[in-house]
C-alpha cells in the first residue's frame, strides 16, 4: 500500500521563466498585495540569459532553480513544484508575464476552502485593456476540436469555438474540463496525485491534458472569477511565432491521439495530422 503523504497548509509559487524581461519584476511587486500569507517563490529558468532570474532571486522570499536548457513549460513547472517540500499543501504555477489584483490569490484560496475534491483553481483573466480572457472551457472533442481549428481564425463567432471557449458563460463559480495554465492553484495533493504536468508537452495543452487527468482521477476543476489577474502574455514567445505555432499543433495531436487509439481511429487522427500541418503553412505564410 502507498504511504499517504501529510501535507501543511502553506503555499508555493512556482513559476516558469524564459527571457521574461522586466515582467517577472512586476510580478513580484503585484504578488506582495495579492495575499496577507507569507509565501514563498520558485523561478524555474529555461537558461534564460537576460539576468532577470538572477535579479529576482535576490529578494528574500525567492529561490531560483536554474535548470541550464530549454526543457519546456510543463517539465520546469514540475522541477519548481519538485523544488518545495512538503510543508506546502498548495501551488500556484503561473506565468511571469502576469499582474496580481490585490487580494487576489487570497480569493483563490478562499474558493479552494469551499471545494474539497477540488484539485485545480483558476481566476478570472482579463487583457491590458480589461477584456476577460475566456479561461475556463471544455475539454475538447474532434467535433469542438477540428470546428475551432478549421474556423477558429477567419470565424470567430462560429458556434464550434463559442462552445468550445465557453464566452457566452456568465464568470460565475464553477466547475470547468480544464482551466488556462496561465495561473492554475493546485491543491498539492491533487497535483503530486496525477504526477503534475506530462512531460511530453514542450508547450500549450500540458494545461488541457492535466485538468483531462485530474478529473479522470476524480478532481475537480474549478473556475474562481472572484479572484482577478491581468496576463500581459505572449512576452517569451513574441520572437518565435512560427516554432510555437508548430509546438501548439504538435501538441493538439498529441492530445488527440494519447485519447483516440486504436485502429478505427487511425484514419481520422491521420487526416487531423494532415490538416494541422496544412494551417501551420498557411499560417506561417499569413505571418
Amino acid at each position: 500500500m502507498t504511504e499517504q503523504r501529510a501535507y501543511g497548509d502553506r503555499v508555493g509559487i512556482v513559476t516558469v521563466t524564459y527571457f521574461a524581461g522586466d515582467t517577472l519584476g512586476k510580478f513580484l511587486d503585484t504578488l506582495e498585495t495579492a495575499t496577507e500569507r507569507e509565501v514563498h517563490v520558485v523561478v524555474a529558468d529555461n537558461a534564460s540569459t537576460d539576468g532577470a532570474p538572477e535579479k529576482a532571486a535576490e529578494r528574500e522570499n525567492v529561490t531560483l532553480v536554474s535548470i541550464g536548457e530549454n526543457v519546456g513549460y510543463g517539465t520546469a513547472a514540475n522541477r519548481g513544484v519538485a523544488a518545495l517540500d512538503d510543508s506546502y499543501g498548495w501551488v500556484v504555477v503561473v506565468n511571469p508575464d502576469l499582474e496580481w489584483e490585490p487580494g487576489a490569490l487570497d480569493a483563490l484560496l478562499e474558493v479552494a476552502g469551499r471545494w474539497p475534491r477540488g484539485g485545480a483553481f483558476g481566476p478570472l483573466i482579463h487583457d491590458l485593456d480589461g477584456t476577460v480572457y475566456p479561461s475556463a472551457r471544455l475539454l475538447p472533442s474532434f467535433g469542438r476540436g477540428i470546428g475551432h481549428a478549421a474556423f477558429g481564425k477567419i470565424w470567430p463567432g462560429n458556434p464550434w469555438t463559442r462552445e468550445y471557449r465557453q464566452e457566452n458563460a456568465a464568470p460565475a463559480e464553477r466547475v470547468s474540463g480544464w482551466l488556462s495554465g496561465s495561473c492554475q492553484l493546485f491543491r498539492r495533493e491533487a497535483f503530486d496525485s496525477v504526477g503534475g504536468f506530462d512531460p511530453r508537452y514542450f508547450m500549450y495543452f500540458e494545461d488541457v491534458d492535466l485538468g483531462d487527468r485530474l478529473a479522470r482521477a476524480g478532481w475537480l476543476n474549478v473556475y474562481a472569477p472572484s479572484s482577478g489577474v491581468m496576463h500581459i502574455g505572449g512576452h517569451s514567445t513574441a520572437q518565435a511565432s512560427a516554432k510555437m505555432l508548430r509546438a501548439h499543433h504538435a501538441s493538439a495531436y498529441r492530445y488527440l491521439a494519447d485519447r483516440h487509439q486504436g485502429l478505427r481511429w487511425k484514419p481520422v487522427l491521420a487526416a487531423v495530422k494532415l490538416g494541422l500541418a496544412l494551417r501551420v503553412k498557411l499560417e506561417t505564410r499569413r505571418g
